[in-house]
């Protein structure tokens, strides 16, 4: 079978988390204010043909590098960043052998839905629904091979 992704997250593992995907998503949104105040600021110079330097681009390429890195923490995680303005996030998981996305929006104590890939926001399912059923699991990559086990560990 032939999967998305490499890494596929237990429930557990995901809301290990969830603290530091808060402070991420707080700084995303504090360095994308500036990136815009910058913008509303300078604009016009820029359009102007003038040539900026000093403090506030130093200022602008140091929040640029750091939004980048921030955005990494996701990427390297394989941690889908959906929609940075509902912080809306997305694991990958297993259910009955095919992958999906254990699904949480920023202001959810938990991690409560999942999805599968292609269903989105709109298709999410709570997890009482899975643990009812009993046919969800995760799987890590362990040398090449993934390793099967419930990702709803409570």
């Amino acid at each position: 079978m032939d999967l998305q992704f490499k890494k596929h997250y237990t429930r557990n593992e995901a809301r290990q988390l969830l603290p530091d995907i808060r402070a991420w998503l707080a700084k995303i949104v504090q360095f994308r204010e500036s990136l815009r105040d910058f913008d509303d600021r300078f604009a016009h110079k820029l359009a102007a043909g003038c040539d900026l330097g000093g403090e506030p681009i130093h200022r602008w390429v140091s929040n640029l590098a750091e939004l980048q890195g921030l955005l990494m923490e996701f990427s390297r995680r394989e941690i889908i960043l959906k929609d940075l303005s509902r912080g809306l996030v997305d694991f990958p998981a297993m259910l009955d052998g095919r992958e999906v996305f254990l699904c949480w929006k920023s202001g959810e104590e938990d991690i409560a839905f999942w999805h599968d890939l292609d269903a989105g926001y709109a298709g999410r399912e709570p997890m009482d629904w899975a643990l009812s059923w009993g046919g969800i699991t995760g799987s890590r990559q362990t040398k090449g091979h993934a390793r099967a086990r419930p990702f709803l560990e409570i």
